[in-house]
Formats: C-alpha cells, sequence, structure tokens
C-alpha cells in the first residue's frame, strides 16, 4: 500500500556513532523503498564523520551534513528538517542511529501514513502495547514512562511526545512550523508535538518495540533531563499565561 511515487529522506543525527553507521546504512538501503538518507554528525571525536563522507562517495542517495560541535539533538533535528524542505522533499522520517528504531519499521509507518491521508505525523509509540521495551534498563524504563507521564499531565497528550521515531508529511505542513520550537534539546520532540496537537495537526501512531542500544553510550546526561524537565514546566506556564504563544500556521489541506 506504499505510494509508489512519493519522495522519502530519512533522517538520522549522529554523534559517536562509528560502531553502528555501517549496519544501519546497509538496513535501510537494503529496504524495498527508494529512500535517501541524511546524516547530520555533530563533529564526532570517534571518527563517525569519516565513516559518513566515505559511505556518502559510495552512495548518491547518502547526503552528510558536518557541524563544528556538538549543539543538540533538538538543534540537530531542526537543521535536517530545513534541509528536506529546502531540496523539496514531501515526506521525512526521523530516527536514531543506534538501532533502538529499526530501519524495517519504515514501511510500517509509510503505510500508515498511506491509509491515512489526512494525518499531518506519523509516531512510533512505545506506549501502544506492552513490554515494548524489552531490554531496556530498569533507569531507562523509569526515564521514559516518567517522561510519558509527565507529558500526559502537564500538556494533555497521550502520544508518546519524547521519541524521535517520526514520519512528517511535510508538503502539509508549513516550514514555519518548525521555526516556533524553541528548545535545541530533547525538548524538542515533545515542544513541536505539542505545537501540532494545539493547532489542529493530525496525528497517528503505530505500535513499536525498542531494542536495547546496539553500541555506544547513551546521550542522554543528568543535565539533559534537567533542561528537559525546565523546558516542560516553562511551556505549562506559558500555555497557560499567554496560550497565543502557541499558535502556528495551519496545516495545509491541499
Amino acid at each position: 500500500m506504499i505510494e509508489e511515487s512519493q519522495k522519502v529522506l530519512v533522517f538520522i543525527p549522529t554523534y559517536n556513532e562509528n560502531g553502528n553507521i555501517e549496519q544501519l546504512t546497509s538496513r535501510l538501503l537494503s529496504l524495498p523503498l527508494e529512500l535517501d538518507l541524511l546524516f547530520l554528525d555533530d563533529h564526532s571525536p570517534d571518527g563517525t564523520g569519516e565513516i559518513l563522507d566515505r559511505l556518502a562517495a559510495s552512495h548518491r542517495n547518502i547526503n552528510v551534513i558536518h557541524r563544528a560541535n556538538k549543539l543538540g539533538v533538538g538543534s540537530a533535528h531542526y537543521d535536517g528538517i530545513l534541509w528536506a524542505y529546502d531540496h523539496g522533499y514531501s515526506t521525512l522520517v526521523t530516527m536514531d542511529a543506534d538501532f533502538t528504531h529499526s530501519p524495517e519499521m519504515i514501511p510500517e509507518m509509510l503505510n500508515e501514513k498511506a491509509k491515512h491521508p489526512e494525518a499531518h505525523l506519523v509516531l512510533a509509540s512505545r506506549f501502544l502495547s506492552k513490554g515494548s521495551l524489552p531490554e531496556w534498563t530498569l533507569w531507562r524504563k523509569f526515564l521514559t514512562h516518567f517522561g510519558h507521564l509527565l507529558t500526559r499531565i502537564c500538556l494533555r497528550m497521550d502520544y508518546d511526545a519524547t521519541g524521535a521515531f517520526r514520519l512528517y508529511r511535510l508538503n502539509k505542513i508549513p516550514k514555519t512550523t518548525f521555526a516556533a520550537v524553541d528548545s535545541k534539546g530533547y525538548a524538542f520532540f515533545y515542544e513541536s508535538l505539542f505545537l501540532f496537537d494545539r493547532n489542529g495537526y493530525t496525528i497517528r501512531e503505530i505500535p513499536v518495540d525498542l531494542q536495547a542500544r546496539q553500541s555506544g553510550h547513551s546521550k542522554l546526561t543528568i543535565q539533559e533531563i534537567g533542561r528537559s524537565l525546565s523546558s516542560l514546566f516553562s511551556i505549562l506556564l506559558l500555555s497557560l499565561l499567554n496560550p497565543k504563544k502557541f499558535k502556528i500556521d495551519p496545516p495545509r489541506t491541499d
């Protein structure tokens, strides 16, 4: 049921992923889909950027952006999204590089998009089925469920608001929408979804099981957790005191 003519870009930010990136690329390229890949590397000291350049030299559908410093996962996604708009992509899939997001889920996301032409986003949700985090540590499970609880209570969203495994239908989302997101870190994910939800965008979810990171280490630090909590409560307060701040351009209907 996947649309034959769709132009799809898969965006993956990287930082110290030299143990994952070649296998991930191989699995993405082996999918029965016409995909272009965009990697954004924040000057990884482990050589990830050099591996990406080598892969891009061998594959015309692989593109690489290099940034001089580690500037935050939210800003990486923002830059990747703008690149997708500027290069004419109508569909963008965003995912992590550590195999917690399985490349083989992308066809299911595209099928969900095809079945629901009214949808502006498709989210891969960890909360639609039990046991979706089978290999995760108790600490990571606690953080995941605690974050979900907070976004449900504070932002009144039942979606998996903190996940990065998403499909955006860019041809129906004004480019200016993403410029309204203030966060440069992990809060980018729930802040952007809050904007979509509050402005009448249609959001679909499909269940996903997430595996443990295959190689390397999580980039979620205690400091980043603190910044994310601060952003969450700021959004809550501002939404009560100045709801117009979260008014964005409506979704396209054409």
